[in-house]
């Protein structure tokens, strides 16, 4: 593994977009395709902590980095249950 923070941020990336296609793509079949969403979601969530970490360089300032994450997480929490709505009301 390279000791740059900034390709080790790049092959986080790359690993969670890859698990991202494998998750939509493969398991859609073996899947509930609401469990399916739920982790697509959640892997987007951790692509977007790495992008605002390293890539705004929030690891530098981490009341911000607290705060953005917060926010986040609020976001990705009215996004899910945006998502799961249907699937309670059938």
């Amino acid at each position: 593994m390279t000791r740059n923070p900034t390709t080790n941020a790049w092959l986080q990336l790359l690993l969670l977009s890859g698990l991202s296609v494998v998750l939509a793509a493969g398991a859609a079949g073996l899947l509930d395709p609401s469990v399916t969403g739920v982790l697509v979601l959640a892997l987007a969530w951790m692509k977007a902590r790495v992008i605002l970490s390293r890539y705004l360089g929030l690891w530098q300032a981490p009341v911000w980095q607290s705060g953005f994450n917060w926010v986040l997480a609020l976001y990705c929490s009215l996004l899910l249950a945006l998502y799961l709505i249907p699937a309670f009301n059938s």
